[in-house]
């Protein structure tokens, strides 16, 4: 059972001279980034600006954690249920979008009647490692997509696999290929996609990689300060935390809203290719029986923390806590740090 940190509330961020403050939550899959992105903007007066990409998508709950709607009536939240589940939203676009929603709620104040005029608090909160960092660093304005090359580097797919094609990253861009998981397809072909078209401009950029290219070309979030609370639980107690999450999805219905949605949308929805919802359509098709597409989506959700946590790690100036966001212990952290920025 979660316990809330029960802590007075403290009135608002007084409006000062200085750049407003955005509070970053973030960490691996079960770590409980709600929870702590919950206690801060109870004490602070905070709105809460979504992180992760399938939370983004409407009618699909059960496989998503997404806050309840107790949770969204008491505290404002942003850039969830807002995308139709057969739309496609880039880590672009998404920038764009939660730079005008963070930039909003920094200008809020309270009403002319209260004697001292307070500013709201945005805290972002998800695991979607790619949009934390379009969001806070910026993405540089890629080139144009080629279908032709597309279906070319399918074709190599299916013909010899994923872990050719991520040779030929490898190749062309090696700290991208680190990045990359060897089984990503889309964002394998769209950085050999870039490093190309990238070649064929110049002879001066023909020496440059896609990582040169989008370190070169960001724009990075102005206008606030930034504080990254990561959280960073022991490991074998995050895997059992994530595997009673995940059998309490299967448990509360996940395998019904799977069938709902392939029904309705087939496999043209992209969130039904995440984790959890992939091993759902997997039982629903026999590739799988239940206890099987279980254990499959366990194993799925931990290799995903795994790989969040080395994403994370590389994300600039992060005040690592040690342990679960719904720990009140943890969430007193957490608070005091953001109360000595503010």
């Amino acid at each position: 059972m979660e316990c809330a940190l029960t802590l007075p509330r403290m009135p608002q961020i007084p409006v000062m001279n200085r750049d407003p403050l955005v509070v970053v939550v973030l960490g691996p899959t079960a770590s409980g980034k709600t929870a702590l992105a919950l206690a801060i903007a109870r004490r602070f007066g905070g709105e809460i600006v979504n992180c992760d990409s399938i939370a983004m998508y409407r009618e699909f709950e059960v496989g998503t954690a997404k806050p309840t709607r107790a949770e969204r009536a008491e505290i404002p939240h942003h850039l969830l249920d807002c995308v139709d589940p057969l739309a496609d939203v880039s880590a672009g676009e998404y920038a764009r979008q939660a730079r005008l929603i963070l930039r909003a709620i920094a200008s809020r104040e309270t009403l002319p009647s209260d004697p001292v005029r307070h500013q709201h608090l945005p805290i972002v909160s998800g695991g979607t490692g790619l949009y934390l960092r379009a969001l806070l660093e910026g993405l540089f304005p890629g080139p144009q997509r080629s279908e032709e090359l597309r279906e070319r580097l399918r074709a190599r797919v299916e013909g010899r696999g994923t872990v050719y094609l991520h040779r030929i990253l490898e190749r062309l861009d090696s700290a991208a290929a680190k990045r990359i998981h060897p089984n990503d397809v889309p964002k394998i072909i769209r950085a050999i996609e870039v490093c190309l078209a990238a070649r064929r401009t110049s002879a001066r950029t023909s020496r440059k990689t896609m990582t040169e290219l989008w370190q070169q070309g960001r724009e990075p979030l102005q206008g606030f300060r930034i504080l990254r609370l990561g959280l960073n639980p022991e490991r074998e107690s995050l895997y059992e935390r994530i595997n009673q999450r995940a059998a309490k999805m299967f448990d509360d219905g996940l395998i019904e809203e799977t069938k709902r949605l392939l029904a309705k949308y087939g496999d043209a929805a992209r969130p039904l290719a995440s984790l959890g919802y992939k091993q759902a359509a997997q039982f629903l098709r026999g590739e799988l029986d239940r206890e099987s597409a279980l254990a499959a989506a366990q194993q799925a959700h931990r290799s995903y923390a795994k790989r969040q946590m080395t994403w994370f790690r590389r994300e600039p100036d992060v005040h690592w806590l040690a342990g679960f966001g719904d720990d009140p212990a943890i969430q007193a952290q957490g608070v005091a740090m953001v109360e000595s920025e503010v």
